[in-house]
């Protein structure tokens, strides 16, 4: 039995031992299998990851696509602008250069029927003025307005200087006393397109005896009477418009307080409006549209220009009355000697003739917007101030008396503006004059005085000195030297 047993047992010994190794290998193997195993993908999983990645790429392609789309849109867009652009820029050049030719056709026309008139002997028209709105239209309120210098026309107190006059070449007969409506018959022309004539009556207005103004043997002082006529013929300077006469002077008293009192009935009778007498503006209507006007000298009698604190005050005054205000002036020194303009106190035979550059800053300060002046028996400058213009001397009209008409005191201007319903100075013109001899007066075709007053608008008022034009008109500094600095 024992042996049976043991027989048993070493028979079973080598199925046991290998069912022993069988569980420690199955222990410490498998997982590591099992993990290796479970890193790998299935089949399934494998296709499914296939599948999203081809998703994902067509989503980029499509992504792709849409921008391209955008971009090509864009382009397109971009081109459609800029060819509207170059339509429009081409359409703007085609109007411009078809405005232009319409332009230079109408100048063409312009310039042919100055020429048809000219020959025909008719009064050249002048082109648009630099300073005029545009198309020059005439609009409601809008006055023109013509001014000039002395004017002297003959003298009843004394006589004997036509007999020097006579002398001088060429050597003809001069009248002491013709006809003063014929030596202002040239000039109506001259102001015939304007609303309102203003002139310096340089002088009485009257006859009979009088009480003498100088004394025996002077040689600085002279005294004028015009004969009664002068009146109607200051009347018929403008026979459609109104006729301002200023006699804030130093010659309209020559014939004493009668005298005056005279020269205003006369005037007054004739239908000219006289401004100067006193401080209160002479009230002038066109078309139901009013203008004051203000006459100031340099004389205790008159206004006097040279106390700029009243004249300020008397121009704030009729600039409130009236909306717009004109000034006459007659200051300054005389002679051949005085045509330049400066801000300083000037003189003539001892006698303080005032500040003009001064006088002209307080009147337009206070509102005027056209200053006129005269009394140096020359011209001088003309400057803008603003929109308001201020000529210092217009020199000498029609001086028939025992005045000199050698150069420069032969030449004259007739000063032509429009002013606004606003008060603005537009279409400024001057028209030359010139005085061969006594009694003989006309337009200057040489137009000797445009290049006077240009040159010394220049010299006296580089910023703000008026700019001439060859056909008169009264242009400005262009802006870009207004602002250059000083040297």
């Amino acid at each position: 039995m024992d042996r049976r047993i043991k027989e048993r047992t070493d028979h079973q010994f080598p199925r046991t031992l290998c069912l022993t190794a069988a569980a420690l290998w199955s222990w410490a193997c498998a997982p590591a299998v099992r993990e290796q195993g479970a890193g790998q993908p299935s089949p399934v999983a494998a296709t499914d990851a296939a599948r999203n990645d081809s998703l994902r790429l067509d989503s980029l392609r499509a992504e792709r696509s849409k921008l391209a789309l955008a971009d090509s849109l864009r382009v397109d867009s971009l081109r459609v602008a800029s060819e509207r652009a170059d339509s429009l820029r081409a359409s703007k050049m085609n109007a411009l250069a078809e405005a232009r030719r319409d332009s230079a056709s109408a100048a063409d026309q312009r310039r042919a029927r100055a020429v048809r008139d000219s020959v025909s002997g008719a009064r050249i028209p002048l082109p648009p003025s630099p300073t005029a709105p545009a198309e020059n239209v005439r609009r409601a309120g809008d006055l023109r307005v013509c001014g000039g210098g002395d004017i002297t026309l003959g003298t009843n107190m004394d006589t004997t200087w036509a007999i020097t006059a006579s002398r001088r070449p060429p050597g003809a007969p001069v009248a002491a006393l013709p006809p003063p409506g014929a030596l202002l018959a040239p000039l109506r022309a001259v102001f015939g397109d304007a609303d309102v004539a203003l002139v310096n009556v340089e002088g009485a207005i009257g006859e009979g005896s009088v009480q003498p103004k100088c004394g025996p043997g002077s040689t600085a002082c002279f005294a004028m009477r015009q004969p009664v006529a002068a009146a109607d013929a200051l009347r018929s300077l403008l026979p459609t418009g109104v006729v301002v006469g200023n006699v804030a002077n130093n010659h309209a008293g020559d014939a004493g307080l009668a005298g005056f009192d005279s020269t205003l009935a006369h005037l007054t009778r004739s239908g000219v409006i006289v401004t100067g007498v006193d401080t209160l503006a002479s009230p002038v209507t066109v078309d139901g549209y009013t203008v004051g006007v203000l006459g100031f000298a340099v004389s205790p009698r008159r206004p006097d220009a040279r106390d700029l604190a009243a004249v300020r005050r008397h121009v704030r005054r009729a600039k409130s009355r009236y909306g717009r205000v004109i000034v006459t002036v007659h200051m300054g020194a005389e002679g051949a000697a005085a045509q330049r303009t400066r801000s300083a106190d000037e003189s003539y035979y001892k006698e303080n003739r005032g500040n003009p550059v001064a006088f002209a800053e307080a009147a337009v300060g206070a509102g005027a917007s056209l200053v006129i002046g005269h009394g140096p028996h020359v011209l001088r400058a003309i400057e803008w101030r603003d929109s308001s213009l201020v000529a210092y001397s217009l020199g000498n009209l029609v001086t028939h008396g025992p005045f000199v008409n050698r150069e420069p005191l032969n030449r004259g201007a007739v000063l032509c503006a429009t002013i606004t319903a606003q008060g603005t100075v537009i279409d400024a013109e001057l028209r030359p004059t010139v005085q061969r001899r006594a009694g003989q007066v006309g337009v200057d075709r040489s137009s000797r005085a445009l290049v006077l007053i240009d040159s010394l608008s220049r010299l006296d008022f580089p910023r703000t000195g008026a700019r001439i034009s060859k056909d008169g008109r009264v242009g400005r500094v262009p802006e870009v030297m207004r602002l250059r600095p000083p040297r």
